[in-house]
């Protein structure tokens, strides 16, 4: 088979395992497939993903009903994304498409395919001149709660921020130069810390990364580890510690971390990440929720599962695998684990909570309702000076509201929110 029908075909098969419920990075683990191959899979599947509301606006106004098996509806999502947005030549999008139908025994579906693929092709700038893309590629349920909480402007500007895909973000260990390492990773460099790439790729190819001399981390999700001051020689708790980007910069910064997850295969993900930097942190496989330390700790980073609602520019499954149900199910976990923390906390210990979410269920909700239960538990206002003198990103409490509408000037950040309290 040739390439350009190796990538398409294993983007096929990762946009139905995506259905599914499966991660991008998950479903795109295919072998065999070169560097250049796997690169323009990920790109058609994430665009596919990502601007799924007009690709299926575009498909029914040739097909009212849609196009049965899945399959073939999924190769024609494949084909119109090329076409759309990806300025793939008209008859190579519709050749490969109506080949790949063969490899995959939908020959009945093929003069379909064919047919509505040229279609679309032959109406492209109308078809898009004709649509609202931020509405027609947010879930219903997601406009109508971002609209709830930020006002129409800005639940706009998010969903249009999210139509484009996250540059890389890097996290460098201490004590190395900046300035030296932004122009050996053509990257800018924040001023939070960070150093943001607008190109991505294979980070594995960049300079530094076989040596353990950096890691990739979005900028707003460095923040919240930088949040306690100094650590060193602290017990730091890292509760549903993976991947281990956070677990990474307190261990970096000298604290004597202890790193929790409750699965085994994404504590052995930390761990290979700690092995690569050459960082040392306890490991242990359990759920934070029922966990309990012999000895308190000095200071404990909650990194609450949540329906990671801010980051769908890095995991544009997110629009298609979460849904409302999921926000009630996880505040439940996001209390308990708030709760489990506070009794593992001694006093005057630092307590970090933070969410990779826009939804206010899972954040700004959870600690109003922590200090409600919890008497001794109290704000510990984080200062602009402490984030870069990025103060826009500040509520009236002091607390970390980030969204992807953000800072749009350096090319925003995922939409995160982190809380700083004290046990008094």
């Amino acid at each position: 088979m040739s390439n350009d029908l190796d990538a398409r075909r294993a983007a096929h098969v990762a946009l139905s395992a995506m259905r599914r419920g499966r991660t991008l990075d998950v479903a795109l683990n295919v072998d065999g497939l070169e560097t250049r191959d796997r690169a323009f899979a990920r790109n058609l599947v994430a665009t596919t993903m990502r601007r799924l509301g007009q690709i299926d606006d575009a498909i029914v106004r040739y097909v009212e009903h849609g196009v049965r098996p899945e399959a073939a509806q999924d190769l024609l999502r494949l084909g119109a994304a090329q076409l759309l947005f990806l300025q793939t030549p008209a008859h190579a999008a519709v050749d490969t498409s109506v080949r790949l139908a063969e490899r995959l025994n939908l020959t009945k579906q093929k003069g379909l395919i064919n047919a509505v693929l040229r279609r679309i092709g032959e109406a492209r700038d109308a078809i898009l001149a004709d649509q609202d893309a931020a509405r027609l590629n947010t879930p219903p349920w997601l406009w109508k709660s971002w609209v709830a909480a930020y006002g129409d402007a800005d639940a706009r500007a998010i969903a249009e921020a999210n139509l484009t895909e996250a540059p890389l973000d890097i996290t460098l260990k201490p004590g190395l130069d900046r300035d030296e390492w932004a122009t050996k990773l053509e990257a800018t460099k924040l001023d939070t810390g960070s150093l943001r790439r607008d190109v991505t790729g294979d980070v594995r190819a960049l300079p530094g990364f076989d040596d353990g001399l950096w890691w990739v981390q979005d900028a707003a999700a460095a923040l919240p580890a930088t949040l306690f001051g100094d650590v060193r020689g602290k017990r730091v708790a890292d509760l549903c510690a993976a991947p281990g980007g956070k677990t990474a910069q307190l261990a970096a910064a000298g604290a004597n971390v202890t790193a929790l997850d409750k699965m085994a295969p994404r504590l052995a993900r930390v761990r290979a990440n700690l092995d690569r930097l050459g960082l040392n942190a306890e490991l242990v496989e359990a759920d934070a929720r029922s966990w309990r330390s012999s000895e308190k700790f000095d200071a404990i980073l909650l990194d609450a599962p949540c329906t990671a609602t801010g980051a769908i520019r890095r995991n544009p499954d997110v629009l298609t695998a979460k849904n409302p149900r999921m926000v009630a199910e996880l505040t439940r976990q996001q209390d308990a684990l708030i709760d489990a923390a506070v009794v593992q906390l001694v006093r005057g210990g630092t307590l970090i909570y933070c969410v990779c979410s826009l939804q206010p269920e899972e954040g700004e909700q959870r600690i109003e309702s922590a200090l409600q239960r919890h008497p001794g538990l109290d704000r510990r206002p984080i200062r602009a000076a402490e984030i870069g003198g990025w103060h826009e990103l500040l509520d009236r409490h002091g607390q970390i509201r980030s969204t992807p509408a953000k800072l749009r000037f350096i090319g925003g950040l995922d939409g995160f929110f982190v809380a700083r309290l004290a046990l008094a």
